[in-house]
């Protein structure tokens, strides 16, 4: 068993075309159906069921998928273990990010490529359970989220603050001036909510249980929740660290003192690239106001 044959498979399976999986790795069909069967020789089963131009993976297929992924994973963990011998002269890093904590991740992202401008980071921006996702299949090396749940034991997490959730408003709207405001307060203003995912929606509604605050608008964006806030006509609930322009202010809420944890979130048993523990290093040594 070859690894370019776990990788012919692994596209196979991701197309389920062999045609265009050919085309992308750029060999021909007869090649990768070649190399498809020789796998499918050594493991005393087919893979792929073959019917007529389609193909559809088999129980097998399905089962083997997850083992071929990890030892593409292993492989690529030991080329990189080698690059990053090289004193950190290349390499490439892949983080994902929850939309809520993009101001604390590039403070540290600005002086990791300072420091490292060899080094190449492809970034993603999403929600906590889209981001987990992609960790779970190896497409990232490290995820900055909030952590309101529990994760499975195969993940490896670093609290780096808890921050509590605060009224947002404009410096300029007439209750820019409270000290503090309650939950029944909140609920008679005009709101809109950043609504990245299910679990910021459900860390809001138990915050909010037994009352009902109405959120007159959600969008899936920050940067529109602020433009909106910053009119002085809505007001929002975040955390403190997503607004650190002046123009806005955060007020406390009085009785309820929620807090949201922000993580590291790793695989506990994949190889952590250097780059990524200099990374890890510069993200806890952000300070947050």
């Amino acid at each position: 068993m070859e690894l370019r044959q776990l990788k012919y498979f692994l596209k196979a399976k991701e197309l389920l075309n062999f045609t265009e999986a050919a085309q992308s790795l750029h060999i021909s069909q007869s090649t990768l159906s070649q190399q498809i069967k020789q796998l499918e020789i050594e493991l005393g089963t087919p893979l792929f069921n073959r019917v007529g131009n389609r193909i559809v993976l088999t129980e097998a297929g399905q089962l083997f998928a997850d083992y071929a992924s990890q030892s593409i994973k292993k492989a690529n963990d030991g080329l990189s273990l080698i690059e990053d011998l090289n004193k950190l002269n290349t390499g490439t890093i892949f983080i994902g990010v929850s939309y809520g904590l993009r101001n604390i991740f590039t403070q540290a992202l600005i002086r990791f490529t300072n420091k490292f401008p060899a080094i190449k980071v492809r970034i993603v921006y999403g929600v906590s359970d889209g981001l987990i996702g992609m960790l779970e299949r190896f497409e990232l090396d490290m995820i900055l989220i909030f952590k309101d749940f529990n994760l499975p034991r195969q993940f490896k997490t670093e609290e780096l603050f808890s921050s509590p959730m605060r009224l947002i408003t404009s410096a300029r709207s007439e209750i820019s001036r409270k000290t503090s405001v309650t939950l029944s307060d909140i609920t008679q203003l005009p709101l809109v909510l950043a609504t990245q995912g299910y679990n910021t929606k459900h860390f809001i509604g138990k915050m909010f249980k037994g009352y009902e605050p109405e959120f007159a608008i959600e969008v899936n964006d920050i940067p529109t929740m602020l433009d909106l806030v910053r009119t002085g006509k809505w007001h929002t609930i975040h955390i403190e660290t997503v607004v650190p322009e002046k123009e806005f202010i955060a007020i406390p809420i009085k009785d309820k003192n929620v807090i949201r944890a922000t993580t590291i979130v790793s695989l506990k048993d994949a190889y952590e690239k250097a780059a990524v523990k200099r990374l890890r290093m510069m993200l806890k040594e952000v300070k947050v106001q």
